[in-house]
C-alpha cells in the first residue's frame, strides 16, 4: 500500500513542499495529494497589483503538476482529525473524507480585523484573490476625487497604497499608520519611502490608530473622522481556525508549533509550513508570516519527510532573512537589506532598479513554489525504507 501524503493549501509554502516531494520520492511508493480551495496557484504577493487593476497570468495547479504524479483536489478544507488521520473536505461533488499517513498543513492566513468594529462589514482587503477582485471593481467605480484610505503601515499596506495611488491618480489616497511611515526600515529606506509618497500625492496620517470603520470612512482613537469612499484594511493576518479546533498544539494566535524539521511538536505525522506554522529562525526568533519564510519552511518539511520515509539525510534549511522587498507602484521599489533575524541594515536599493529586482523575486517565487517540472536544484528520487529513520534534524 502506498504511503499517503496529503498537503493542505497550495500557496507558496504548500506548493513548494509538494514540488520538492514529487521530485525526491519514487511515486510508485507514495501517493501525494494537494488540496486547494482554488484551481489556480495564487501569487499572493501580487494581489495589490490585481486590486489596482492589473491582470495577472493564471497558473492552473493541474497544469503545473501534470505528469508529476501529484493529485490535485480542488476542495475546501473543513476540518482535520489528527487522531483518525483524516481530513474533511468539500468539493464540487459534496463532502468528502481523505485519509493520510503524513499531513502537511499549509492553509496559510487570512486578514485579521484586530477586533476593530466595522472591518468585516465595511472594509476591503487584499489578503485573498476574491478580496482583491472586489476592491478592483469598487475602485473602478470611483470618479475623480474619490477617496481611499488604507489602514495599516506594514509592507502590505505600503504596497497597496502606493500601487493604488499610481494606478488611479484621479483618486485621493491616504494611509493611517500607528507609528512612523516605514518604521521597520532603515533611515535611508524611510527617506525614500517618504519621497515616493510625496511624488504620488499620498496623504499619510502617522501615529494614528483606527478605532472603528464605517460606510463613510474611519474614526481614529482620538475621535477624528477620516472620510473615505473605500477603506482598505491591511492591519495584519490571522491563521485559519481549523488547526486550533484540532488536537494539535498551537500558539495563542492559532499557529501550529513545530520543531526544526517542521513537524508538529504534538503530532509527528503532521508538518506545518508557511503562515500556519510557528517555526524559529536565526537565534531562535519566531519567523514572521511571509513568502520569505514560507518557501524555505516548505523545503525543510519536504526534506524531513523524505528523511523519515527513506532514511536519507535531512540537512537543516537555513531559516534566515536577507532582505525585504517592496514594490512602490510599477516604476519604483525598495529593497531593504536586513540581518539574518530581520533587522534593517543601512543598505537599501531604490528606484527602477529596485522595482525590477522585486519583479524578479516575485517571478522566482512563483516558479520555485508552483512549477513542479522546473527544477532549480539537483533532484534524486529515493525509495521508502522499512527501517526507522535516524536522519531527521533535531
Amino acid at each position: 500500500m502506498k504511503h499517503r501524503i496529503v498537503i493542505l493549501g497550495a500557496g507558496y509554502s504548500g506548493a513548494a513542499t509538494t514540488t520538492r516531494l514529487a521530485q525526491r520520492l519514487q511515486l510508485d511508493e507514495v501517493e501525494i495529494t494537494l488540496v486547494n480551495a482554488e484551481p489556480d496557484f495564487v501569487e499572493r504577493v501580487r494581489l495589490h497589483q490585481l486590486a489596482a487593476g492589473q491582470d495577472l497570468s493564471p497558473r492552473p495547479l493541474r497544469e503545473a503538476y501534470a505528469g508529476t504524479g501529484v493529485r490535485v483536489r480542488v476542495a475546501r478544507v473543513d476540518g482535520v482529525d489528527v487522531t483518525a488521520r483524516t481530513v474533511a473536505v468539500t468539493d464540487a461533488d459534496g463532502e468528502r473524507e481523505l485519509g493520510y499517513d503524513t499531513l502537511v498543513y499549509a492553509l496559510g492566513s487570512t486578514q485579521a480585523d484586530g477586533g476593530v468594529p466595522g472591518v468585516a462589514e465595511h472594509a476591503h482587503e487584499v489578503a485573498s484573490r476574491r478580496g482583491a477582485l472586489r476592491l478592483r471593481d469598487r475602485l473602478a467605480e470611483l470618479g475623480d476625487g474619490g477617496r481611499v484610505v488604507v489602514v495599516g503601515g506594514g509592507l502590505t499596506g505600503i504596497e497597496a497604497a502606493t500601487e493604488i495611488a499610481e494606478a488611479h491618480p484621479h483618486l485621493w489616497v491616504a494611509m493611517t499608520v500607528r507609528g512612523e511611515l516605514g518604521d521597520r526600515l532603515s533611515p535611508a529606506g524611510r527617506t525614500h519611502l517618504r519621497r515616493v509618497a510625496d511624488r504620488l500625492g499620498l496623504t499619510v496620517h502617522e501615529h494614528t490608530e483606527v478605532e472603528r470603520v464605517g460606510p463613510a470612512g474611519v474614526v481614529t482613537a482620538d475621535g477624528t473622522p477620516i472620510a473615505a469612499d473605500i477603506t482598505v484594511w491591511t492591519g495584519g493576518f490571522t491563521t485559519h481556525p481549523i488547526a486550533a479546533a484540532s488536537a494539535l498544539t498551537v500558539t495563542d494566535v492559532g499557529r501550529i508549533v513545530v520543531d526544526a524539521a517542521m513537524r508538529s511538536v504534538s503530532h509527528p505525522d503532521v508538518y506545518a509550513v508557511g503562515d500556519a506554522g510557528q517555526a524559529r529562525g536565526w537565534r531562535e526568533r519566531p519567523l514572521r508570516m511571509s513568502c520569505a519564510s514560507g518557501i524555505p519552511m516548505g523545503w525543510q518539511a519536504a526534506d524531513s519527510i523524505v528523511a523519515e520515509l527513506t532514511g536519507a539525510g535531512a540537512p537543516r534549511m537555513p531559516l534566515v532573512y536577507v532582505q525585504q522587498c517592496l514594490s512602490l507602484g510599477r516604476r519604483d521599489g525598495l529593497i531593504q537589506m536586513v540581518t539574518f533575524d530581520d533587522r534593517p541594515l543601512s543598505l537599501v536599493l531604490t528606484g527602477r532598479f529596485a522595482a525590477r529586482y522585486k519583479e524578479l523575486i516575485c517571478r522566482g517565487a512563483a516558479l520555485v513554489a508552483g512549477r513542479a517540472r522546473w527544477v532549480p536544484y539537483p533532484a534524486r528520487r529515493r525509495r521508502i525504507s522499512t527501517r526507522p529513520s535516524l536522519a531527521l534534524v533535531d
